[in-house]
């Protein structure tokens, strides 16, 4: 009852934030079973198992509050299946020792992505309701995401949200409504591939469940607050966590302790600290401006001053 309880408030904060970005459940939750000590194939299919549920009832939530664009789910998710599929299965042939470090240093690429997109270049914003991406671009994409979501415990959003949001052609809450709904797919290849080749034995049912829990109560709240939360300070914070925790597991797998360990950390914290100063007052500017925009009698002068 205790790991249910645990991992439930994992899965709650993993999928909340998942929810708001439309990216790191996969990456915030495996970083933190790794930290557990639970090995790296085993982290990967429990997240993914549970994600089958949390991404279902995500993505119902998202539709719910219109949020999704099922032409552009169809053509990310699908190809996102079969990478998935081939990363699941590339992992589970790794040994424990071959693939921690693996998956941490991908991780940890992940989490430096996270928190620099969201503070030095928060993404661009658009209104369009519907995807103007093609296949041509869009199946790459997924290929790409799902193989590196299923071999490092995640990135299905780190990799497809970006790129989708990057050329400001799709409102953000389309972009993230339809990734984490097109994810259901991944998740589900990604745990067929694990169960054939992991079996199911090695699985923790008590883990499984307590993300999936967690996640299914978070999803509704998490599609709501996409609209609600600034996105480039939830980012940074949660990029410099994933940064953080996986630091630790590369450290910890080199054998590296004493001062140069702590001097690692110190450093770490501060460029953090540093990444959120930056991401807020980018968001000060922004709202600065717009109210600005929004207020002709700030930017006209008076006729008579």
């Amino acid at each position: 009852m205790r790991t249910l309880i645990i991992f439930a408030i994992v899965g709650f904060g993993a999928q909340l934030v998942d929810g708001a970005l439309g990216m790191a459940y996969g990456v915030t939750s495996t970083s933190l079973l790794l930290v557990a000590g639970i090995s790296p194939a085993t982290a990967s299919a429990s997240v993914h198992l549970a994600e089958v549920g949390t991404t279902l009832v995500s993505g119902a939530a998202h539709w719910r509050f219109g949020n999704v664009d099922w032409k552009l789910v169809l053509r990310l998710g699908v190809p996102g299946a079969v990478g998935a599929f081939l990363g699941a299965t590339a992992l589970s042939a790794l040994s424990t020792d071959d693939a921690a470090p693996y998956m941490s240093g991908i991780l940890l690429a992940l989490g430096v992505y996270i928190l620099l997109r969201f503070s030095v270049r928060p993404p661009k914003v658009a209104t369009a309701r519907t995807s103007p991406h093609r296949s041509k671009f869009l199946s790459p994409l997924g290929l790409v995401a799902g193989f590196v979501d299923a071999s490092g415990g995640g990135g299905w959003g780190p990799v497809a949200t970006p790129a989708l949001l990057t050329a400001g052609k799709t409102s953000p809450r389309t972009v993230i409504g339809s990734v984490d709904t097109s994810e259901f797919l991944v998740a589900l290849a990604a745990s067929i591939g694990f169960l054939i080749g992991l079996g199911s034995e090695v699985l923790d049912p008590w883990t499984i469940g307590g993300l999936l829990l967690g996640g299914i109560l978070a999803a509704p709240l998490a599609a709501w607050l996409v609209t609600k939360v600034p996105a480039p300070v939830l980012g940074t914070a949660v990029g410099g966590i994933i940064v953080l925790t996986n630091t630790r597991t590369i450290l910890k797998a080199l054998d590296v302790g004493g001062v140069t360990l702590v001097a690692v950390y110190v450093v770490i914290v501060a460029l953090w600290a540093a990444a959120i100063a930056v991401a807020v007052t980018k968001l000060r500017q922004t709202r600065s401006t717009e109210a600005v925009v929004e207020d002709p009698r700030e930017a006209v002068p008076s006729s008579l001053d």
